[in-house]
Formats: C-alpha cells, structure tokens, sequence
C-alpha cells in the first residue's frame, strides 16, 4: 500500500533532523545541497517512466544516505536497518517499507551489480544520486572538508567520484545526456584534459 502525502512529508522530516546532528560531518550541507537535488532531480527522471511509482521514488531519494548521517563507519547497514524501523514507526505499511529496504540494498550493491538491471525505482534513483554530484558545490566541498589534503589528491579523490558516478551509478539515458557536459567539466577540473582546448576547424 502506497503512503499518504503526511507519511512521506514526516519521513522527510526524520531524515532532515538526522542529516542537521552537528555529529554529521557534513550536517551544515547535506539537505539543501545533496538530498534536496537528488530528489528533484528523481522526481525530474519519474517523468520519462510512468511505470515507476513516484512515492517509492521520493522515500528512496530521502532514504538513500539515511545511515550515513547515524554512523559513517557503518552507514550501509544501518540504512536498511534503522530506515526500516522509522518507515514502520511512521505507519508506512509493511510491504512498502520492506520494498524500500530490498530496494535499497541494491542500490548499495553499485560497484558489484549492474543497476541497468534493477528495478526502474532504483536506476531513477541511481542515476539523480549520480547527477546530484555534478550540480551545486558538491565536488567543491571535498576540499573544503578535507584542506589538509595535498590538492592534486583532492583532484584524483574527485576524479574516483566522478568515473564511479558516471560509469556505475547513471544508468538512465536521459540523465546521461542531460548530465555528460558537467561530468567533462569535472573531469577537466580534474586534470584530465583534452588534448586541444580551443579546437580547430577546416
């Protein structure tokens, strides 16, 4: 059974006073600049895929980095564990929540499944966690977080980010398209350079 409007609007509110904890490293960013894109960008994607249900969309965009606000170190775990207990608490039935949670435990399997494979709730998801990335500061905070880094690390760290984004999270095509610019752009900031900046024409 799908939830009400109330449901997900309190789901929302847990997963926003979980990621302000000042105990959260990145507690002064994390909803205006990750969670609030990735669930535009989600709700963007539901468009092309009339198949898809919107309200497992949302609660997975909101969902997806709820154990890394409790505890970085065991933050896949807790996801599933913790983000089913608060789906549950909330009244959200429990065949929707323990969708959410099968759903969920896919998704973090990224580096070692094929997301072109799972369900289309899943790649939507994937793929705007992917394309968050490349919009707002999100690459720029790396640094800011991490100062005492050599920057040409900082470089290589956001280069790793922007290949595993690009090459294992953004499945979908219309997010790949709307998005390859700003992957390049990141790339190039990166390092990795083109082998002409201005081209030439004949």
């Amino acid at each position: 059974m799908n939830p009400t409007p109330e449901q997900i609007e309190s789901f929302k509110r847990v997963i926003i006073e979980s990621s302000n904890n000042p105990s959260f490293i990145h507690h002064d960013w994390f909803v205006k600049y990750h969670l609030k894109i990735v669930d535009q960008i989600a709700s963007e994607l539901v468009a092309y895929y009339p198949d898809a249900n919107p309200d497992l969309v949302k609660i997975l965009a909101w969902i997806h980095d709820y154990g890394k606000t409790i505890d970085f170190d065991n933050q896949y775990e807790l996801t599933l564990t913790k983000g089913r207990e608060a789906l549950l608490g909330l009244g959200f039935s429990a065949d929707f929540a323990d969708t959410v949670i099968a759903y969920m435990a896919i998704l973090d399997k990224k580096l070692e499944v094929d997301l072109h494979e799972a369900p289309i709730e899943v790649q939507i998801v994937s793929s705007a966690d992917g394309c968050s990335h490349f919009v707002g500061p999100f690459m720029s905070l790396w640094w800011y977080e991490n100062s005492q880094k050599p920057f040409e690390e900082l470089m290589e760290d956001n280069k790793k980010k922007a290949n595993k984004d690009w090459n294992r999270k953004i499945v979908l095509p219309e997010a790949r398209e709307a998005f390859e610019k700003y992957y390049f752009q990141v790339m190039q900031q990166s390092g990795d350079w083109p082998e002409t900046f201005i081209g030439t024409e004949n």
